[in-house]
């Protein structure tokens, strides 16, 4: 079976009921930190693999008029989760933008990199979609979670990751694949909305050793994700 094939069918909403919506407040918050840090004030905006379309819902909201969103993705479960969110100005489809011949002023790549197969393939095929390329890299690993037990697995498993990155490994690959990069920075993902017991008991080392050396904070203990900005 392909890991395709877990989208189009029920097998990834058994796992991931919400489709992490729960999730979006937290990646539009810092979606406009960005925007604001780099004075891009884009008015078309597309997300690839948008999911039930609550980040661009966030982001219509706390934007404004002046704007137009587009939201795609190959799940049709994902698309009928999106459909409720649809208005004039924020429109999904059930289709990979990369075959369509629209262009817009930013991309959203939000945790969707990680979940494709050939994901140098796929880096290429969205570059010319727009502009600006926004990306948002799950950093799976870290020193604790190699050594754990199932640490790395439970990201196979339950939310079907065939790709883990550390910053360095995100920049690198997007240098690969053509891209420019203008900014990037740590997001402290698990210290915001880590509703696990591990993630919660992590916190506090988390922020003291993250205040002290950031790159050593999130090898060591991992719990960030990492943001990326790029042409």
């Amino acid at each position: 079976m392909s890991y395709v094939d877990i989208y189009k069918g029920t097998a990834y909403l058994e796992k991931n009921p919400s489709w992490h919506v729960e999730e979006s407040a937290f990646k539009a918050k810092y979606i406009l930190q960005l925007l604001e840090r780099t004075k891009l004030s884009p008015s078309t905006i597309c997300e690839v693999g948008c999911g039930a379309g609550e980040v661009l819902k966030q982001l219509q909201d706390r934007m404004g008029a002046g704007h137009e969103f587009w939201g795609y993705d190959i799940s049709p479960i994902a698309h009928q989760l999106s459909e409720s969110r649809a208005n004039d100005k924020l429109h999904f489809k059930l289709a990979d933008p990369s075959q369509e011949d629209h262009s817009y002023d930013l991309l959203l790549v939000l945790d969707v990199v990680e979940h494709v197969e050939d994901y140098f393939a796929f880096l290429r095929n969205i570059r010319s979609i727009a502009r600006h390329k926004l990306f948002h890299f799950p950093l799976d690993m870290s020193v604790q979670a190699v050594i754990r037990k199932n640490g790395m697995m439970k990201r196979r498993l339950d939310h079907a990751h065939l790709h883990y990155f550390t910053k360095e490994l995100a920049l690198q690959s997007l240098t690969d694949t053509g891209y420019e990069i203008c900014d990037y920075f740590y997001l402290p993902r698990s210290n915001e909305i880590g509703p696990s017991l591990l993630q919660r008991a992590f916190r506090l080392p988390r922020a003291a050793l993250y205040a002290l050396d950031r790159d050593f904070a999130v090898r060591l203990l991992g719990g960030y994700s990492f943001m990326i900005l790029a042409r």
